[in-house]
């Protein structure tokens, strides 16, 4: 009965999910249940009010995620008639999840000591789902994972007979995407002012982690490193980590664009294809985007809630965008809300993103700093790689992300804590 307490059981959920239903061969509506978990926590607090923040919904981010909810609902009544069926399976992952999580998260959570667990069971989860990942390659897959290829799953997890591995996530993507998410911030965390038993403990867990994003063959998981890096290093503060880390960077970019070296590993030669711009399969995306530019032009206001991706073909087949794979989150709202929806989208997010970089660039205490800088940095990598496919929609980065969010908007208040502590123990 305590709304914490759900909260970090629908972080769980999104991560253990796919395990369970790809191994019994269960057709569960995952998005449903990852909805009612959090909208259960809601109504706890309702019963429970005496023990929640309720100032902490005095938030521009809880109206931010309002605005964008009362924007998707108002999509039902798209001039384009996108089904209803559509709109209303779409605006739970888009829309509906994202409100419940950041309500509930700005209502429980709200202390160091949370912050702490939240660390704990994403890196502890991600690493068993680099252990499974490299299990799947090097020992086999199980029944339900082989299960998974048949039934489909073949047709983009096995490319000339080398297996993308996608571990206990949906596919290849969402896994190499969230491991080098939880790969970057467990490395940023191992280099924090903490005790040598848990840097070394970090350092393993991330190096885990980097190795799953290179089995998954997942090349956006590339920008999500890159990306966050950057991030990470300017929040630093520090101009020699910021030269140091620019010069690794570009060292690391020209390795992979300009020599040959390892390209005998095909997981290596597949991430090194990232930044190749005669790549088929990343030609193929930019003439759907051209497809699909000349299509926009003349709908400012998009298609309407569910019209594209695994909703537009079950619900609109019907429509041109349900022929078209988005192949990336932005271009998904782009299609579905105009390009009206989309300015309005990528404006809160940037918004989102720049005012964690603002709240972590002040936290005065070290390690709680540290934390930050590794949180905001996970949430630009995941924003800028979901560009290259659908990952900050989909759980368990999607949860995580939300959650990120909120604990980083609730440190400055974590930080007064931490400091009139030791004041007190002084």
């Amino acid at each position: 009965m305590n709304p914490k307490s759900i909260l970090f059981l629908s972080l769980i959920y999104a991560f253990i999910v796919k395990l369970f239903t790809r191994q019994l061969n269960l057709d569960l509506p995952a998005d449903i249940i990852a909805l009612s978990l959090p909208l259960f926590g809601l109504f706890l607090t309702i019963f429970k009010p005496s023990s929640q923040d309720w100032e902490g919904l005095r938030s521009d981010l809880f109206y931010i995620i309002l605005a964008w909810f009362i924007i998707c609902i108002l999509e039902v009544f798209n001039p384009a008639g996108a089904s209803v069926d559509g709109w209303l399976r779409e605006i739970v992952p888009v829309a509906l999840i994202p409100l419940l999580i950041v309500t509930l998260s700005l209502l429980a959570l709200r202390t160091n000591k949370d912050l702490n667990k939240f660390l704990i069971v994403i890196i502890g989860l991600s690493t068993a789902a680099a252990l499974y990942g490299a299990k799947q390659l090097h020992f086999g897959l199980s029944t339900g994972d082989q299960r998974f290829l048949d039934q489909g799953g073949s047709i983009t997890h096995l490319l000339w007979g080398r297996l993308r591995v996608f571990s206990i996530y949906s596919e290849a993507a969402q896994f190499g995407s969230s491991q080098a998410h939880i790969g970057l911030l467990s490395l940023i965390l191992a280099l924090g002012p903490f005790n040598k038993k848990i840097k070394i403990l970090l350092f393993i867990c991330s190096a885990l982690m980097f190795y799953g994003m290179l089995i998954s063959g997942t090349r956006g998981a590339f920008f999500a490193v890159i990306s966050g890096g950057l991030i990470a290093i300017l929040l630093s503060k520090k101009f020699k980590v910021l030269f140091l880390g620019g010069i690794v960077g570009i060292c690391f970019v020209c390795f992979l664009k300009f020599t040959t070296i390892g390209n005998g590993n095909y997981n290596i030669y597949r991430f090194r294809s990232a930044l190749n711009p005669d790549d088929p399969s990343l030609n193929v995306r930019f003439n759907s985007q051209k497809l699909l530019r000349d299509y926009m032009d003349s709908r400012p206001l998009g298609g309407g809630l569910g019209v594209i991706g695994y909703y537009g073909m079950k619900y609109n087949s019907d429509k041109f965008l349900s022929k078209v794979q988005p192949d990336s989150y932005w271009v998904k709202i782009w299609a579905m809300t105009g390009i009206v929806g989309f300015v309005i989208w990528f404006g809160m997010m940037t918004f989102i993103l720049g005012k964690c970089c603002g709240i972590v660039w002040k936290i005065e205490d070290e390690a709680l700093r540290v934390k930050g800088i590794a949180i905001t940095s996970g949430i630009g990598g995941i924003l800028f790689c979901s560009y290259g496919n659908e990952i900050m929609n989909t759980i368990p980065s999607s949860i995580i992300i939300y959650m990120s969010w909120v604990l980083v908007y609730k440190m400055p208040k974590i930080d007064r804590d931490i400091r009139e502590n030791k004041f007190i123990a002084v």
